[in-house]
């Protein structure tokens, strides 16, 4: 009986497990920029990437690359440094 369980809770974890959905490729927001680096002096693009409350959204609601999305992050804090942006969102 227990050998049951065990290949059931095995099965149920291999079906969780893994990468969903990686044969369909995601569009990217930021190819469409056609920008090669993120400025931390180009708002417009930067709040694109913010929430209302002011946090920036991860890489799988922005559809970024691992470069781009750290680009984005450091240039988001540059401007928040340099009070370009506010730290948080509208109340």
């Amino acid at each position: 009986m227990a050998r049951a369980n065990e290949t059931s809770s095995s099965r149920a974890g291999a079906r969780r497990g893994g990468r969903r959905g990686a044969d369909r490729a995601r569009p990217r927001k930021y190819t469409r920029v056609n920008s090669e680096v993120v400025d931390y002096k180009d708002l417009n693009l930067l709040r694109r990437f913010l929430s209302d409350k002011g946090k920036t959204r991860g890489r799988r609601v922005t559809g970024l690359s691992r470069k781009h999305q750290r680009q984005l992050s450091i240039a988001v804090k540059r401007a928040r440094e340099i009070a370009l942006l506010p730290y948080v969102g509208e109340r």
